[in-house]
């Protein structure tokens, strides 16, 4: 726990806070540029003012519209599984906040991350913060996550930030042949599945532990 109490932390209490919580996600991770990518995106400016003092807390927090910032050890253990490269093309599901974005931004580089998200009201603050945090070059869509983004297919990987009762057929398709997915899959009991996309567009799986994230809308 890295709550600050009833005191207002400064830009020093979040720099501490934020090296705190790299070394609770460190054992999780194989990809020291994940670690890297956690030190620098300021996780405090993406959740709401009155939880800023819990921002580097290893659980979800509210975000508003029903929705929650994951933990950072389950943001860490989804960018590790991805094992994304710099200049990577990379499709999010459900922007949320825009923390796990930047996140991806930092791995990828900004300009290479497409984020849809189904709520207008979070899509439009999450373009603020991430303008705000120098993320501007991310792209993010409001719509139906189901359908991915089309228009700047083909990916080189996608993730899903909300639970899936499978791969949506429209977001395989935008993904390359031997490209990367990675979501929560189930509805009641949700398992991490991690899926490369074969040549004949097939998906070769593997699971990665029981998870618990809100559903798709």
């Amino acid at each position: 726990m890295f709550g600050f109490g009833d005191s207002s932390p400064d830009a020093d209490d979040y720099e501490a806070a934020r090296d705190r919580m790299v070394r609770t996600v460190a054992s999780r991770v194989d990809d020291d540029r994940v670690l890297e990518a956690f030190a620098a995106v300021p996780r405090h400016e993406f959740v709401p003012e009155n939880r800023r003092g819990d921002a580097y807390t290893d659980r979800p927090l509210p975000i508003g519209d029903a929705q929650t910032i994951s933990a950072p050890h389950m943001v860490a253990i989804m960018a590790d599984r991805l094992a994304l490269d710099p200049g990577e093309a990379v499709l999010e599901i459900g922007t949320g906040c825009g923390y796990h974005a930047a996140v991806t931004g930092e791995l990828v580089g900004p300009e290479n991350v497409y984020s849809v998200e189904y709520s207008a009201d979070l899509a439009d603050r999450a373009r603020e913060t991430l303008a705000e945090t120098g993320y501007d070059g991310i792209s993010i869509r409001i719509g139906d996550g189901k359908e991915g983004w089309p228009e700047h297919a083909p990916y080189d990987a996608a993730y899903f930030t909300c639970a899936a009762t499978e791969f949506p057929s429209p977001v395989v398709d935008q993904v390359r042949s031997g490209g990367r997915l990675l979501a929560p899959i189930g509805t009641g009991f949700q398992t991490l599945v991690r899926a490369e996309k074969r040549p004949d567009g097939t998906l070769a799986r593997s699971e990665h532990g029981g998870v618990r994230f809100v559903r798709m809308r």
